[in-house]
């Protein structure tokens, strides 16, 4: 307990024997961006800078400082713990380092001028390459959703079904569900009393599917078949559209070219790139159109570039939502203190 408490608060610099890091300068990575932004529903900034999550049945804290990611990993005895060159390769791995960001940035900001005018703003943005399972029973949980709200449920998703890992400064922390955990009888039920509603029954029932069909083996396999097959064999799930197939498939098995399109993304091609695409409403015809019109903007990563965009959206959203709280609080305040 007191160990972990004094771990989190002091960051690497106090304690380096607990603490690794790897080169990664902010225009690479910059994880306040990334972890917040709608990928992933699991970390949270636990100190200012540091953020703490699950990856990998692991818990963890990162920060970064300068041109280093520090990173410490709690919940194993000694004689478990893992060595450092498999811990940096958990990270190397889960952040795509070996992908070159700033070239990515230059290409797309020559192909697309809005593209540049946004991204000198966001440096650092990247699509992290999750576990296939936790990616899609999550975004299973996004349909009409937010990220706060989206966030909670699978917290209690994970505290109800997940093997619990450790406890930093008295928070339990569990590990993400495994497929036979959600595939009893009883889940959906469960899931309802947790306040996961219609999405209960999706929930269990594609964790039910997978178990009987592809497994979770089979899931990672999607990995290395074509986009377009991968997207096809997520379609067939429980709950499963367009949209969470093409996060999952971005974020979780390798398809870099697959552009996630919600009616936010739709707005954006009609009205910033003026395409004329997919008619009045958001058919599988339209994500099609608007995936192949990013495609061609932006090239083979073209969901990376999206990723960008969609979090600076997301960005500006939340300061707007944020100074409009302001208003109404200081309006609030004078009215309180005014005469009626």
């Amino acid at each position: 307990g007191a160990a972990v408490s004094m771990k989190l608060r002091d960051g690497p610099s106090a304690c380096p024997s607990l603490w690794r890091s790897l080169p990664c300068p902010p225009a690479e990575l910059r994880l306040d961006l990334v972890l917040s932004s709608g990928q992933t529903f699991r970390w949270w900034e636990s100190s200012p800078g540091a953020w703490t999550g699950v990856l990998g049945e692991r818990v963890w804290t990162l920060r970064q400082e300068q041109d280093r990611l520090w990173y410490t990993v709690y919940g194993e005895e000694q004689d478990g713990r893992p060595d450092g060159a498999e811990t940096d390769q958990i990270l190397r791995d889960y952040f795509q380092l070996d992908v070159g960001l700033p070239a990515l940035y230059r290409a797309w900001g020559a192909a697309d001028p809005l593209f540049r005018k946004v991204a000198n703003d966001f440096p650092g943005v990247r699509v992290l390459r999750q576990d296939p399972v936790e990616c899609l029973l999550s975004f299973i949980c996004t349909s009409n959703n937010h990220i706060s709200r989206i966030t909670a449920m699978i917290e209690r998703l994970c505290q109800a079904f997940g093997r619990h890992l450790c406890c930093l400064d008295t928070r339990p922390i569990h590990a993400f569900p495994s497929l036979s955990a959600l595939a009893g009888a009883d889940t959906e039920a469960r899931l309802r009393a947790l306040g996961f509603g219609y999405r209960a029954k999706f929930v269990s029932g594609t964790a039910r599917a997978i178990v009987e069909g592809l497994g979770a083996e089979g899931l990672r396999r999607l990995r290395t078949v074509p986009y377009a097959e991968a997207r096809r064999e997520l379609c067939a799930l429980p709950g499963v559209g367009t949209k969470v197939a093409d996060c999952v498939c971005l974020m979780a098995l390798d398809k870099a070219e697959a552009v996630p399109v919600d009616t936010h993304v739709w707005r954006i091609a009609q009205q910033r790139y003026g395409a004329v695409l997919g008619g009045r409403s958001l058919t599988p015809r339209a994500h099609q159109e608007i995936g192949d019109f990013f495609r061609g903007l932006w090239g083979p990563r073209a969901g990376w570039a999206q990723a960008v965009l969609f979090c600076a959206d997301l960005r500006k959203g939340q300061e707007l939502a944020g100074s409009r709280d302001q208003a109404r609080r200081s309006r609030g305040r004078d009215n309180r203190g005014r005469c009626p």
